[in-house]
């Protein structure tokens, strides 16, 4: 219901066979394009803010274009990205025009990486648009970078980079993350060169030696152990070496498969099903902590970069944001449904006879087949409806608060006389509840039109408590309405020393434990569910609510295999995660709260 962005999607291809083989079999030279384009659009819903592609062309001989980057801004970047590339209409890093052998290298080429955004960090234009490019005239120096990526302590690793004699030129994770394995990158490219010298080669035996030697996985173990955060990196090199790698955690999500033809990657497992028409059982999911690595000459490789942590692989993934097309993704969020009919049943008082179900479109629809099957389960013929419908996705242009609201109060609508008036309840079931902000300018405006005679509004996920420093845009405390809740309620009843000592915590041990749990210790589930129907029910509204969420102990019965819950429980995987959660509550109290405690 309420978008949560979430950075980002990741598609890579190598081709193990020459073009003329791809030419012959499909029909077309074009066979790795083709199957970026549909690999990234499968994944539009990862990232609807840019879009970019990096390409290695290896037979490219010197005097030409052999690595190639293209990336656009917007929802439809895309489909604009290869429309230059149909167009011949390319950009060039060097400033020179593209000419036709330009064009023709990108056909050509064997290494392809694709990457959707979305925003995390509220930086936005072209420049935050990946892959990211560095360049040399060595091609084993040259380095493409994207990923589906959050660190948590890029301070740190900007000081290291300072501290060893560089001057990054921006202070951005992916940027600093470049400069920090370019960095490494050189100093394997020099080790291999005092390596050839060393054998009495000369010329081009040199270059030719350096770029059949690069040690990726080198190169990976001395650049990431500097970070924290959930990642999966994935890189290529202008001499022909394509990598990726995801966090020791395993916190974002990757996939790959590979055969005799091809190697392919991707954040979602559905996408590569799609795309290669191939069964589930024939895709694998990187593990945490290692690397996927094909070198130049087509071997394929798989080494453990970091130990593996404690596992901690985002339940949000299955609850929200992976394509519910995935086999076990479809029965986990079935599950969640299912698993809240026996509060549901509480909150209709068991008159399931005089109860309407629904959900809002689209993410909870595969959770409202799971809830309805519960109640099949048991014998009990329930009564659905498509009660509410998504027309449009509204645009803010308008800037006045009350014209903006009233407009987003129109982006659903309802199906009238599905609803007896003042005798039905009526279940909505959504996937989450974050902000809270569509309930209140939206979904309860316009259910409250239908006059029923209770709206039970049911989230499949639990509470929503605490940010997210992984990839979701979620950072902010006073942005959760669950937060707001409980600090609502320390507030009525006189309990601000809880708010004072929290802070306190925070400022003085901000890496011990998550303080900020301090908030939500005195109160029950359904004390904050109804402060929270308080806090978003519109004014003048007449029919009653009741919240209803998933519990952590339903959440881990779903998805046994992603016990990543921080959303929830505040338990961060990582020390990162709990510092930023801390320094949030700092931030809340000084700049929201406006004090110094």
């Amino acid at each position: 219901m309420e978008q949560l962005k979430h950075e980002c999607g990741v598609a890579m291809i190598r081709l193990l066979k020459p073009i003329s083989y791809y030419q012959q079999k499909y029909g077309t030279a074009r066979y790795g394009l083709n199957k970026l384009y549909l690999m990234m659009e499968k994944q539009h819903n990862r990232g609807q803010e840019g879009a970019g592609i990096a390409c290695v062309n290896m037979d490219a001989p010197a005097g030409t274009e052999y690595m190639y980057r293209e990336r656009a801004e917007g929802k439809d970047a895309i489909t604009e990205i290869f429309r230059r590339i149909e167009k011949g209409q390319l950009s060039t890093d060097n400033g020179s025009a593209p000419n036709d052998n330009y064009q023709l290298s990108i056909f050509n080429s064997q290494l392809y990486m694709g990457h959707l955004r979305y925003s995390t960090t509220g930086r936005h234009g072209l420049g935050y648009v990946h892959p990211f490019l560095r360049r040399n005239n060595w091609r084993a120096k040259n380095l493409s970078l994207c990923g589906n990526f959050n660190m948590t302590n890029i301070d740190e690793v900007f000081q290291y980079l300072i501290s060893n004699g560089q001057s990054p030129r921006v202070y951005g994770d992916a940027y600093i993350t470049l400069e920090l394995m370019g960095h490494r990158l050189d100093r394997e490219v020099e080790r291999l060169y005092r390596e050839a010298k060393d054998k009495e080669l000369q010329g081009t035996a040199i270059t030719d030696y350096i770029d059949n030697n690069v040690c990726i996985a080198n190169i990976l173990k001395k650049t990431m152990k500097h970070f924290d955060g959930g990642y999966v990196m994935c890189g290529i090199t202008g001499s022909g070496e394509l990598f990726a790698i995801r966090d020791p955690w395993g916190i974002r999500p990757a996939f790959y498969y590979h055969d005799d033809e091809i190697v392919v990657l991707a954040s979602e497992r559905p996408v590569i099903q799609t795309c290669f028409d191939l069964q589930a059982k024939d895709i694998k999911e990187l593990r945490a902590g290692q690397s996927l690595i094909v070198h130049k000459s087509g071997e394929l490789k798989l080494e453990q970069i970091i130990e593996p942590k404690q596992n901690a692989a985002c339940s949000f993934e299955r609850i929200y944001f992976s394509r519910g097309s995935d086999c076990d993704i479809y029965q986990e969020r079935k599950r969640l449904g299912e698993q809240l009919m026996p509060q549901i049943m509480k909150a209709i008082d068991a008159d399931v006879e005089n109860t309407v179900f629904s959900y809002i479109p689209n993410t909870a629809e595969v959770a409202y087949y799971g809830m309805t099957d519960g109640f099949r389960k048991q014998g009990l013929d329930v009564r659905t409806e498509k009660v509410v419908w998504k027309d449009i996705k509204m645009r803010t242009f308008i800037t006045e608060d009350n014209e903006r609201n009233d407009l987003a109060a129109h982006v659903y609508d309802v199906s009238y006389g599905s609803v007896q008036a003042y005798k039905d309840y009526l279940v909505i079931i959504d996937d989450s509840i974050v902000r809270g902000t569509t309930l209140r300018e939206s979904i309860f405006k316009i259910l409250d039109r239908l006059h029923p005679k209770k709206i039970v509004m049911v989230s499949s996920s639990p509470q929503i408590r605490y940010p997210d420093y992984y990839g979701i845009d979620m950072s902010h405390l006073e942005e959760l309405c669950a937060f707001r809740a409980a600090i609502a309620l320390i507030n009525e009843r006189c309990m601000q020393q809880i708010i004072a000592e929290t802070y306190r915590l925070c400022k003085t041990e901000p890496t011990t434990e998550n303080h900020v749990r301090r908030i939500y210790a005195p109160f029950t589930v359904e004390e904050i569910n109804q402060k929270i129907v308080e806090m978003l029910r519109p004014d003048n509204m007449q029919t009653p609510v009741e919240l209803v969420f998933q519990s952590i102990e339903g959440l881990h019965k779903a998805c046994p295999d992603h016990p990543g819950d921080w959303y929830f429980t505040g338990n961060y995987p990582t020390s990162g995660g709990t510092r930023l959660c801390n320094q949030a509550f700092v931030d809340f109290v000084e700049k929201k709260l406006k004090m110094q405690l």
